[in-house]
């Protein structure tokens, strides 16, 4: 059984069932879909973790950087589209009290400000919820700005379609599990990580960076966070091209390693848009496997297997 951010309706949900047709438990909150994969409530659960305008959702990052390690094993993209939901009846002039999640308030701002100036938005839990709510006849709330599926779960109508300041706006969602096999290379994949450095001082992020560009890795992410354990206290969150199971990935996480103070590995997984990335001369899998050849040959020893 897989578990999401909740409830039904949402963008989470969505993005769910493009991973399987059966049966889901919907959680109220990021850590609860977390924490019930760390308990075996669930087999894995479905989280945002990035937008392409608001950038990373911090409830997944730092709960995944904190508390017993879990794995991404499987990433979903997801264009980002909004309806103005109202009550059957209800015209576009009519709203002044509308609902909707933080993260969708910030993509259809400018919307709202050119189509309803006069209207007031307050943000609550989840846009799945806002239209739960728009739809009682009671509500204080002329609108909902929501997922169209949420508008038609909930019996309401698109005053106006496709709202987003952005029309290219996605959001990235990720399975995750508890620690186990890692999914193969396919040659088209991610890695993240968190790095925490030993401590705040100059350079300090630059020694971790010089880990991946030394070896021709790029990264797809990073984002400071705090630790939540002393004031200017920072870890990173990394996303970074490539796998594991790649010479030159194991070895930027054994650089790592060396570096700082602690390294948390959040799986390696196949990239949903199929990128394989453009691997420079010297740091393909057959240039490590050449130079460990001509070291064994330096040393007078059999070549080790790939």
């Amino acid at each position: 059984m897989l578990g999401y951010f909740g409830p039904a309706g949402t963008f989470t949900h969505q993005a769910l069932r493009r991973l399987t047709d059966g049966d889901a438990i919907p959680f109220a909150t990021v850590p609860g879909v977390l924490d019930a994969v760390r308990s075996g409530e669930v087999s894995a659960g479905l989280v945002p973790i990035e937008n392409s305008v608001e950038g990373g959702v911090t409830a997944t990052l730092d709960n995944l950087a904190s508390g017993q390690r879990l794995v991404i094993t499987q990433e979903v993209i997801m264009p980002v589209s909004f309806v103005l939901a109202v009550r059957p009846g209800t015209a576009v002039s009519d709203v002044r009290r509308i609902l909707t999640h933080p993260h969708a308030h910030a993509q259809t701002r400018d919307w709202v400000a050119a189509h309803l100036p006069r209207a007031a938005v307050t943000e609550g839990g989840s846009t799945a919820a806002a239209a739960a709510e728009v739809a009682d006849p009671n509500s204080r709330h002329d609108a909902a700005i929501c997922a169209q599926v949420a508008a038609e779960m909930y019996g309401l109508e698109a005053a106006a379609s496709d709202i987003a300041d952005n029309p290219d706006a996605v959001t990235r969602f990720v399975l995750v599990r508890a620690p186990g096999e890692i999914p193969p290379p396919t040659g088209a994949d991610k890695t993240t990580l968190v790095a925490y450095m030993h401590a705040d001082r100059s350079g300090a992020l630059l020694e971790i960076l010089e880990q991946f560009a030394m070896r021709g890795v790029n990264l797809t992410r990073i984002e400071s966070r705090p630790t939540k354990k002393a004031y200017g206290e920072y870890c990173f969150s990394i996303d970074a091209e490539g796998h594991i199971g790649e010479p030159r990935l194991r070895g930027t996480l054994k650089g790592l390693h060396r570096v700082c103070r602690t390294v948390t590995f959040l799986g390696s997984y196949p990239r949903a848009d199929g990128v394989r990335p453009k691997i420079a001369r010297g740091f393909t899998a057959d240039d490590y496997d050449a130079a460990e050849h001509w070291m064994d040959d330096l040393l007078g020893r059999p070549h080790r297997a790939p």
